[in-house]
This record gives structure tokens, C-alpha cells and sequence, in this order.
């Protein structure tokens, strides 16, 4: 029979007081880091914090300063793609670094169903949260709607769907996906489609608006195949039905580095070359770009620079500062690679 051992009591700051043989008061300035106690006092406070194993309890005093200090960290993707895609973990720890050094905690909330939703918008109204760094907000978002109403500090990475008044930090889709686009018409080719992801959701769409802007007049909507997410599987699908629209295609901008490497390696059981056949370019420059053969030409997306600066302005906000009201969008050159 196992004999579960019970729960040792937790000291409290009577138990550091006598112990120090000081006033409750005393400790607590101690505890809290305000000035007015000796230098022997304090020694001896914390001489008995250690003995008696005392950790301040945050919960009790989160309720009296009504903050949690901590930050939520709100992913709109499936729990798969949470762990799969290189840039949500960059703008996780970039968020993180930053949240870090100020000592706040990040909670990270991953909504991927109707269930999810309704749980963190529980949570949110509940006061868990000092503020919100949300990714890949959708169109139509409940969740949008919830941050707004609790008025509660919060930064888009991306930008904000439905002109919503929050702050962002983002990059311009669109142009760095025209940019990447008319480089890879550069290199002669003629017959040129999309594998066009994630479109409910505005890096996905502005991607899409920035291929149609380089190619003009030549665009053929049938060359562009939508798929739902930026991953690996989609990128393999998608390839697939541009070569049966039209098996001619010699090049092909794919909406992330992961859906790059699916139409890599539909076009080599195609048996098709690349660069030689079918040139190809993706978008994030994320670790994805370098495990394919060639690597990838892509767009570099700095996802840890944008989880710093999320976090950053949401303790701006807590902080009663002001944010610029046009967002903030982080450079993205070109890095070109053998794959193209």
C-alpha cells in the first residue's frame, strides 16, 4: 500500500516575523522591497525567509495591486501547427524575452475549436491577465470582440482584422510578397501560380494581393491554388493541383517556407527539377528554407523581433503610454537562395 505523504503547510509571514523576531509589518516592507528597514532587520528577515521556506503568495497579492502580472499569449491556429511552424515559437520567445526581464509571466492560450474560444474568453473576463499579444487573428473574431470590451492592454502581431483600433506590429505582406514575386519573374519564367495559404486571415490574403500586384496583366486566377494553412501537407496538395492546371508551370511562390517544401517535393515525385524546371520562392525565411534541397529563396520574416516588440507595447500600455496609432512594421528583405 502507498502511503501518499501530506501536504507540508506553507509558512506565512507570521512564521518569518517570529522567527526574525520583527513585526509582521516589517517583513512585509522587506518582502515588497520598500525602504525604511535597517540593515540588520532586513538580514535577519531574510536569514529567516530561508529557514522557514517562505515564498510570497502572488495570488493574495495580485488581488490587492489588481494585477496578475502576467501576459497572455493568444494563438489562433490548430495545437499541430502551434508546435510545427517556426515562427509562431519565434514570436513566442522574442514575447517572452522581453516579458522576462520585466517580470511578468507569459501564459500562452492556443484556440484551435469553438471550445477554446469560449474557455479564453472565460479566462480573459476572470482578470488572469494584465494584457494580450494575440497571433493570427481571424476575421470575425470573438475573441477581438472580448479584448476590446475588458479594454484590456493588447498587440496584434499581424494586423488586426476588421480595422480593429488595437495596436500592431506586423510587416507589409503585400509588398514583400510583390517584392519576392517580380524577382522570380527576373529569372525568365513564364508560367508562374501560387500556392496561396491561410486566406481568412490577412497575411494569407495580402499575400495573395501581393503576387496579383507583380504580375499584373499576366495573373491567371487558375493558377493559383488555396489551401487552408501554412504547412507542409498543404504545400504538397496545392502543388499537385497546379501541375494538373496546367503542366507547363515553370514557376511558383509559395505562401510560407513549410508550404514551399510540400510543392518541393510534390514537383520531385513529379519528377520535376528545381531551379532547372520550375523555379520556386516562399516567404518567412524560417528554418524550413534550409532543410530542402536547394534551400530556399524566401522572404526573411523576423518572428522573434515581432514577439519582442508585441511585448513591448503591450507594457507600454501598461505602463500609460501612448502606441502609434498606424502600427509598427519591421523590415523583411529578400534572402535568395538556389531554389530559384
Amino acid at each position: 500500500m502507498v502511503t501518499i505523504p501530506s501536504r507540508r503547510k506553507r509558512a506565512t509571514i507570521h512564521d518569518v516575523a517570529v522567527e526574525a523576531g520583527v513585526s509582521r509589518g516589517t517583513v512585509s516592507r522587506v518582502v515588497n522591497n520598500e525602504p525604511y528597514v535597517s540593515a540588520s532587520s532586513r538580514t535577519a528577515i531574510e536569514a529567516a525567509i530561508e529557514k522557514v521556506g517562505y515564498v510570497p503568495n502572488n495570488a493574495a497579492r495580485s488581488l490587492v495591486m489588481q494585477r496578475s502580472e502576467a501576459v497572455g499569449f493568444i494563438v489562433h491556429e490548430p495545437h499541430s501547427l502551434f508546435l510545427d511552424d517556426p515562427n509562431i515559437g519565434g514570436i513566442l520567445l522574442g514575447a517572452n524575452t522581453v516579458l522576462s526581464r520585466s517580470d511578468y509571466q507569459m501564459v500562452s492560450l492556443v484556440i484551435d475549436s469553438q471550445r477554446d474560444t469560449d474557455r479564453v474568453a472565460r479566462y480573459l473576463s476572470g482578470g488572469f491577465v494584465d494584457g494580450v499579444i494575440i497571433v493570427s487573428a481571424r476575421q470575425e473574431d470573438p475573441i477581438t470582440r472580448v479584448i476590446e470590451k475588458l479594454r484590456l492592454p493588447a498587440a496584434f502581431v499581424g494586423h488586426p482584422p476588421e480595422q480593429s483600433p488595437l495596436p500592431f506590429v506586423g510587416i507589409d505582406n503585400r509588398a514583400s510578397a510583390r517584392a519576392i514575386t517580380e524577382r522570380l519573374m527576373q529569372t525568365g519564367r513564364q508560367h508562374i501560380g501560387m500556392v496561396a495559404a491561410a486566406l481568412d486571415r490577412d497575411s494569407g490574403a495580402d499575400r495573395l494581393a501581393g503576387f496579383t500586384d507583380a504580375l499584373g496583366d499576366r495573373f491567371d486566377p487558375a493558377l493559383v491554388a488555396r489551401v487552408p494553412l501554412y504547412t507542409f501537407t498543404d504545400g504538397v496538395q496545392g502543388m499537385r493541383a497546379l501541375l494538373e492546371r496546367d503542366p507547363l508551370i515553370d514557376g511558383v511562390f509559395a505562401a510560407s517556407d513549410a508550404v514551399a517544401a510540400g510543392a518541393l517535393e510534390a514537383l520531385r515525385q513529379a519528377g520535376r527539377s528545381v531551379p532547372g524546371d520550375v523555379g520556386i520562392v516562399g516567404f518567412d525565411d524560417s528554418s524550413w528554407a534550409l532543410r530542402t534541397q536547394p534551400h530556399l529563396s524566401t522572404v526573411h520574416q523576423p518572428a522573434f523581433g515581432l514577439g519582442e516588440r508585441a511585448a513591448e507595447c503591450v507594457l507600454g500600455q501598461l505602463r500609460g503610454e501612448e502606441q502609434p496609432a498606424d502600427g509598427i512594421l519591421l523590415e523583411t528583405p529578400i534572402v535568395w537562395r538556389d531554389s530559384a
